[in-house]
């Protein structure tokens, strides 16, 4: 997996499917994370503290808003599928709008913030997906028109389901 943190490109490899050791590029790495509420997290990494908050994130463009120690950085994840749709030279973000929004892990919908016929600009909340005991704000990344909501709040969802369907 990369990840590009404001122009600067890592190469990330976890350690047996383990979010907290692994190797960033080629320099080993354990951390140890604990949450502090929904969208914050401590983390000490050697002998270092980090405080965490997430402020946004846009899984249609795998972004992710975050400040850390106080200082913002914008991240872009590359997973595997990407590299290799890169390799064969193959765009995987085009200019069309996908006709419904899926989740983008299992959670737990906590609220839904559009229901059939809302109109929808590019950065509006859709809903909240709460995973991890972390709350994912799921915003839109297109102008579009809800056709059918196909989760309510209180609902679990699997990675992937769709959740809301667009015109």
């Amino acid at each position: 997996m990369k990840a590009r943190i404001n122009n600067n490109e890592y190469e990330i490899k976890f350690e047996n499917n383990k979010n907290n050791s692994g190797v960033i590029s080629g320099k080993s790495f354990e951390t140890d994370v604990l949450p502090v509420d929904s969208n914050t997290y401590h983390l000490i990494r050697n002998l270092k503290s980090y405080t965490i908050e997430v402020l946004d994130i846009n899984t249609h463009e795998k972004n992710v808003t975050l400040k850390v120690n106080g200082n913002k950085y914008q991240a872009n994840i590359e997973d595997e599928l990407d590299e290799f749709l890169k390799k064969l030279g193959i765009k995987n973000k085009t200019n069309q709008k996908p006709k419904d929004l899926k989740a983008p892990m299992p959670g737990l919908v906590t609220q839904v913030n559009v229901s059939a016929g809302d109109i929808l600009k590019k950065g509006d909340l859709v809903l909240i997906l709460e995973a991890m005991k972390m709350e994912n704000n799921i915003k839109i990344d297109f102008d579009a028109v809800v056709k059918e909501v196909k989760t309510e709040k209180g609902k679990t969802v699997e990675k992937n389901q769709i959740l809301v369907v667009f015109e």
